[in-house]
């Protein structure tokens, strides 16, 4: 045996194999929470069955649950990558974490990356299940993958943003109101349930500029109408990640 051997190496961990772990830890940090589990998995399962079984809204001509499947999806986006990131944020910067987090060995932006690569992982984990229950209920997707993929990826950037510049600038308990109310308030006026031709024609036109119907309205396009690439809602979702990251990498933060 040679001297030196078990020498200590003391220093960082390659930098992948930080944002890897941290990664891990922030996804099981969101699938073990039970409010999270409900926020971003249950009640959307829960309205996509109770609204194709039961003919309560308007969705138009066609299945139900052609029309519900990809508001739903994008509902999920937005309660994992806005609601739920938001107030868990807002919470690990009130109690310090993210303060110490941020003076350790990894990066503050590799942080920031690891918790969106951990949405983009719980997210994959919502739409496989949704899916799965759409399918169940008869649904009958088509159009372009990648268009969709596309939208998926603008509107998790767009509600990131929004979510980090939440928790960044706002106390934990301003956030967490906040976010329950707008996440609430966008499910009934963001084109997900109700389709946005039922609300007056003025407040159409607004309602069309949310992150939340251009990605409804999007994946809808394509999903259910077979459309190439909704390059309209691409551009709405692209302005709304520029906008939100941009204003959250400026004012967010840490203690």
């Amino acid at each position: 045996m040679s001297a030196g051997t078990y020498t200590p190496r003391p220093g960082a961990a390659p930098l992948p194999r930080m944002i890897a772990a941290q990664t891990a830890l922030e996804t099981r940090m969101l699938l073990r929470n039970g409010e999270q589990l409900l926020l971003t998995v249950f009640i959307p399962a829960l309205l996509l069955v109770l609204f194709s079984a039961v003919d309560v809204v308007d969705t138009g001509a066609g299945e139900p649950v052609d029309f519900l499947a990809p508001g739903v999806l994008a509902l999920a986006v937005m309660s994992t990558a806005f609601t739920g990131q938001a107030i868990a944020t807002g919470f690990e910067r009130r109690y310090g974490v993210l303060k110490r987090l941020g003076a350790s060995p990894l990066p503050r932006w590799a942080l920031m990356t690891a918790k969106t690569f951990a949405v983009l992982v719980t997210e994959v984990l919502q739409i496989v299940l949704l899916t799965v229950i759409a399918f169940a209920l008869g649904w009958s997707p088509q159009g372009n993958p990648f268009a969709v993929l596309l939208l998926l990826v603008l509107g998790t950037a767009a509600f990131s943003g929004l979510g980090l510049l939440m928790a960044g600038t706002l106390k934990a308990e301003a956030t967490l109101a906040a976010a329950n109310l707008v996440f609430l308030l966008l499910l009934v006026g963001g084109g997900v349930i109700v389709p946005l031709e039922k609300f007056p024609e003025a407040a159409q036109s607004v309602l069309g500029l949310l992150p939340i119907a251009a990605l409804s309205d999007g994946l809808r396009d394509v999903l259910q109408h077979g459309a190439s690439t909704p390059w309209g809602d691409l551009g709405i979702l692209a302005g709304w990640a520029a906008a939100g990251l941009g204003a959250a990498a400026r004012f967010f933060r840490w203690e």
